[in-house]
């Protein structure tokens, strides 16, 4: 069959365009690598920015867009898409497995993963004092010490969190300020054990078998912090490689997209942290969720498809 929209990604975003999906009686599927996945907001230990649910953990809360989703009907398919291709107002979506589906659309909101710092140790030692997420590894740390590398939001709020288990806390930024919002900036400066090391620049992360230090470089000399966990902080890297040669993407890989999620292909949508926005959190991965739908309609009303309000 030929779907009316595929919607790659079960993120606040995608998840999101599955209910309006559903609400505009589309024939869709969710496609998503992870299993039960609800993207990277379940690594959140608290959400104090989403209306009317102020406090609700991030995994809760994906938990959430998921059930209404599914409540609603949405279909979900574990696997991981390659390719998009598209022929003749259709598009092939291909799987790693290589199963393919076609469809009239594509809501492409495959979310953005960590980035890496790429510095000796780092994936020697992931997993074994290499962490991403403060959040999921944070407890194993209980009056230890750790440092977080980064200088925006999520650094400054990993820094936080932690600095309520840890012993103490190294929040290392290569500039000399902080990118984050000012009530983080606040909160950092109150710890009594969040030690800030600015203009810095890691150069290694060591130990034998599980993380024992990090080497820095500031003002022109080597520096070395003895640390049993470091936790990186420093932004993301788009999942857009299925897209690339398809789509216009920025030089980092972000899809460029405005408000109504659409892209250089008309039938191709981007929501969320994938595409060009100046604020990625999951309230307007979720608004674009809803945008990306109401624009694939309008398009499959122009295109010869059904309009249905939604």
């Amino acid at each position: 069959m030929i779907y009316d929209t595929i919607i790659i990604g079960s993120g606040s975003a995608g998840l999101s365009a599955a209910i309006y999906a559903s609400r505009a009686e589309m024939d869709f599927i969710v496609i998503e690598k992870i299993f039960m996945g609800t993207g990277q907001i379940a690594e959140s230990e608290r959400v104090d920015n989403y209306p009317g649910l102020y406090g609700e953990s991030g995994y809760d809360l994906g938990e959430k867009f998921r059930s209404h989703a599914e409540t609603l009907g949405a279909r979900f398919i574990e696997g991981e898409v390659t390719k998009i291709t598209p022929k003749n107002g259709i598009y092939t979506v291909s799987l790693e497995d290589g199963s393919e589906f076609e469809t009239r659309t594509v809501i492409y909101a495959a979310g953005a993963s960590h980035r890496k710092l790429g510095i000796k140790g780092e994936e020697e030692l992931s997993g074994r004092g290499v962490s991403y997420c403060a959040v999921c590894d944070g407890a194993f740390y209980k009056n230890k010490v750790a440092a977080v590398i980064g200088g925006g939001d999520t650094a400054l709020g990993d820094a936080v969190y932690l600095s309520k288990i840890a012993s103490k806390v190294y929040l290392i930024h290569r500039r000399d300020e902080f990118r984050a919002n000012k009530s983080l900036c606040r909160k950092v400066a109150e710890a009594g054990n969040i030690e800030t090391v600015m203009s810095a620049v890691p150069t290694e992360i060591f130990g034998e078998n599980r993380v024992e230090g990090i080497r820095i470089e500031r003002n022109g000399r080597e520096e070395t912090l003895a640390v049993n966990g470091v936790f990186v902080a420093v932004g993301t890297v788009p999942g857009s490689e299925p897209l690339k040669g398809v789509v216009e993407m920025d030089s980092g890989g972000y899809i460029i997209a405005g408000e109504d999620c659409v892209t250089s292909d008309k039938g191709i949508f981007a929501a969320g942290d994938v595409r060009t926005k100046p604020l990625r959190q999951v309230v307007t991965a979720a608004a674009d969720g809803a945008n990306s739908v109401y624009s694939a309609e309008k398009y499959l009303s122009e295109n010869g498809g059904a309009f249905r309000e939604i």
